[in-house]
């Protein structure tokens, strides 16, 4: 990461010997996106990808995406 001036957002373990350094906010988002991500592949079309057409995937991941948020 340090070589293509990457910000690591992952902490490091807790028994690591040395600590590298990370951005909590950007941590708490990329966990807020991971969560999103679980929650889409809760949906079996979704996960298994049963539309031919990318439009009516997305279409799918839309509805999905409008449930997730209302329950």
């Amino acid at each position: 990461l340090a070589d293509r001036k990457i910000e690591a957002c992952i902490p490091s373990k807790s028994n690591r010997k040395i600590q590298t350094p990370h951005d909590r906010l950007l941590y708490r988002k990329r966990h807020k996106i991971e969560n999103m991500f679980g929650k889409l592949k809760d949906w079996r079309r979704i996960h298994t990808r049963y539309d031919r057409c990318a439009h009516t995937f997305m279409s799918a991941i839309a509805i999905a995406a409008i449930v997730i948020f209302w329950i």
